[in-house]
């Protein structure tokens, strides 16, 4: 079992970090005023109704919803969301409305970022719901928007430790190579808590209400009986959907492309799941197959296909033009947004694009005259950043070069004893492997506020720098030096 301590560690190290980029707090706000909504007085049913009516996207859903087959007889020509709400109900409308903020701010993070095996996982969890829904839609169920919840919540632990576990991340995967296991099965080996519990401490954290924090439960099939019709209670049925659809988002997105191997692995889950959802294997094959050819699906599957045969592509891959995709990602974001979001974009869309071993952002402190690192990402960076802090007075090293330029720096060959004088005692002893790196400052009003450093650490990873690639490194820079200069604008008007 893992240690309770290691655990706790494990959670109060995740929920800082989540604090600190400011990404999932801003879906925890949004979470939290949903479900105080939910309570079912007047004054609730209001509150509700302001939630969707902020939101133009989710009035035509839960409008749309209101209107569709499964509730013609209670309705009619619905055209209000207050109408919608009392034929609806709360609970209906809002599981609907979690659903859509969890889906909305998958899809803005999918825009956000530049690593495959995030761009992945985003997508099986989105065709993951689609799964859900179908299964609901097909028993004619009203609950298909709790169904989805739970799906997308019980992938929520593996995407928060992608997120911000990179390090761990990073070492569940090369466990998971080497012994052959899946990433789930090594999870608690590495983190000492499973990607499960992961997400059942979101929920609790967020408040979410008890039906679906059941229904997040792994399923146990070996538990049903043998040879018998089963019907299941309301929380079984919804641990049986969440985890049918993430097993055949997987099914159906077999790496390679291998189409008789996919249309295996569906007939193998449908076989498993079909009797605890009570729907005959082939109908519900049908249903599954069906699925992967509407509009929705398919975006995602062929993205997914995309991922893996780019994942098999190596270093084949154009670096330029993933680093300017993380600056018009950049550009996208007003100057006033957090600037751990925006740092930790521009650091993953350094390492994604140059395919570096680590990035780290210094971030000058004028109280202490020193530039100390804030974030990174690669592997043991947590331990590293502690110990990578320099001050600014000048002295002759290539650090204090760079923070004087007004474009970045390359060192191919830091291993180089004739160049080893220019490099500080501090950075050799903290960062002993590092082969070539590159150093760039942000700058804002004519001063230098950050410097932005990525690394190769073996002499096998480390290349040239090519012009255009220099070029689009200088430019993510100078993007960020936006963001900063509006930083200080607003500290100095503050009162």
């Amino acid at each position: 079992m893992p240690d309770i301590q290691q655990r706790h560690a494990l959670t109060r190290k995740l929920w800082s970090r989540i604090n600190e980029r400011g990404d999932f707090p801003l879906l925890s706000d949004s979470l939290r005023a949903t479900i105080s909504a939910m309570k079912g007085d007047d004054h609730d049913i209001t509150a509700l109704a302001q939630i969707v009516l902020s939101d133009f996207t989710l009035t035509q859903r839960v409008i749309r919803l209101a209107n569709s087959a499964m509730y013609m007889a209670f309705g009619g020509n619905i055209t209000t969301v207050s109408r919608a709400l009392v034929v609806l109900g709360i609970e209906a409308v809002g599981h609907l409305v979690l659903g859509l903020k969890l889906v909305d701010h998958f899809q803005q993070s999918h825009l956000q970022l530049q690593r495959l095996d995030a761009k992945l996982e985003l997508n099986r969890a989105m065709l993951a719901g689609c799964v859900a829904r179908r299964v609901c839609e097909v028993r004619e169920l009203l609950t298909s928007e709790e169904a989805v919840v739970c799906t997308l919540m019980r992938q929520l632990g593996k995407l928060l430790c992608i997120f911000y576990l990179e390090s761990e991340w990073t070492q569940i995967r090369e466990h998971a190579l080497e012994y052959r296991r899946t990433e789930d099965e090594v999870s608690a080996e590495v983190l000492g808590i499973s990607f499960e519990e992961l997400a059942e401490d979101a929920a609790e954290r967020w408040g979410l209400p008890a039906v679906i924090r059941r229904g997040m439960e792994p399923f146990d099939l070996a538990g049903l009986p043998a040879d018998q019709d089963i019907v299941l209670d309301h929380d079984p049925w919804l641990c049986a959907v969440a985890s049918f659809s993430v097993q055949m988002s997987r099914s159906m997105t077999i790496a390679g492309g291998d189409v008789e191997l996919r249309e295996r692995r569906m007939r193998e889950t449908v076989q498993r799941y079909a009797r605890a959802l009570a729907v005959e294997p082939e109908p519900l094959y049908e249903i599954m197959e069906e699925l992967t050819r509407e509009r929705a699906s398919q975006r995602f599957i062929q993205e997914i296909d995309d991922l893996h045969a780019e994942s098999t592509q190596g270093g084949s891959h154009n670096a330029e033009r993933t680093l300017r995709e993380g600056m018009r990602d950049l550009r996208s974001l007003p100057s006033e947004h957090h600037l751990g979001p925006v740092l930790a974009m521009a650091s993953e869309a350094m390492l994604a694009g140059m395919q570096f071993s680590r990035t780290i952002v210094f971030v000058r402190d004028p109280r202490r005259h020193t530039f100390e690192a804030r974030l990174g990402f690669g592997r043991g960076i947590e331990q590293l950043l502690p110990q990578l802090r320099f001050n600014e007075i000048f002295s002759v090293d290539v650090f204090h070069l760079a923070i004087t330029n007004s474009v970045g720096i390359f060192i191919e060959n830091a291993c180089d004893p004739k160049f080893s004088v220019h490099i500080p005692r501090w950075f050799r002893e903290a960062v002993p492997d590092s082969h070539a790196f590159v150093l760039l400052p942000v700058r804002a009003d004519k001063d230098t506020v950050a410097l932005i450093y990525g690394d190769w650490n073996s002499a096998q990873l480390a290349r040239k720098i090519l012009p255009e690639e220099m070029a689009a490194l200088n430019e993510l820079a100078r993007e960020l030096g936006r963001f900063f200069g509006h930083a200080r604008t607003a500290a100095r008007e503050a009162p």
